[in-house]
């Protein structure tokens, strides 16, 4: 079958849809990793992508984000010299009424009765004003990562902002 656009289940229209253990065939999450980096030390200035709008960002648009920010960042600023975090887990299941399609169609669907549907994939809700990812660097390469997460925010399906925060020792 394929593959819905991402405007059909960006929006929240239902309660959440979590509960795994009286659900079978729900297909694995496509994120491979959630932190990536230098994860030992401790850096000084903290970038975030914050999404401004209520939306549900499905677990292929979040893996395609941090692939192209963990890509950049390795390009311009080096392994040592960041930590990137992809700060939610898409939990949210999401599901369709697959729909028979050609010829014989009609005869073989059956329409509505009992559109409950089928597992299709997971997604992430997220609130406005929400961390998405955070990347913890250096205040030399605070500008290349910065470029780097607005690469991150074109796979995201809602607007969203880069926020930059100062850790001072105390």
């Amino acid at each position: 079958m394929v593959r819905k656009p991402a405007k059909m289940y960006r929006n929240l229209a239902k309660k959440a849809y979590t509960r795994r253990e009286y659900m079978g065939g729900v297909p694995g999450s496509k994120i491979v990793q959630f932190d990536m980096g230098n994860l030992s030390q401790d850096f000084p200035v903290e970038l975030s992508i914050v999404v401004e709008e209520t939306c549900q960002i499905r677990h292929t648009a979040l893996e395609a984000a941090r692939i192209g920010i963990n890509r950049q960042l390795l390009k311009e600023v080096g392994r040592a010299n960041y930590h990137l975090k992809i700060r939610t887990f898409p939990h949210h299941v999401l599901r369709e009424n697959k729909q028979a399609t050609g010829a014989g169609a009609d005869r073989v669907s059956e329409g509505m009765r009992l559109a409950f549907g089928k597992a299709v994939g997971t997604a992430a809700r997220v609130q406005s004003g929400q961390k998405v990812f955070s990347v913890w660097t250096s205040p030399q390469y605070a500008e290349k990562a910065k470029v780097s997460l607005r690469r991150g925010i074109y796979k995201i399906p809602t607007p969203a902002k880069i926020v930059e925060e100062r850790v001072t020792a105390a």
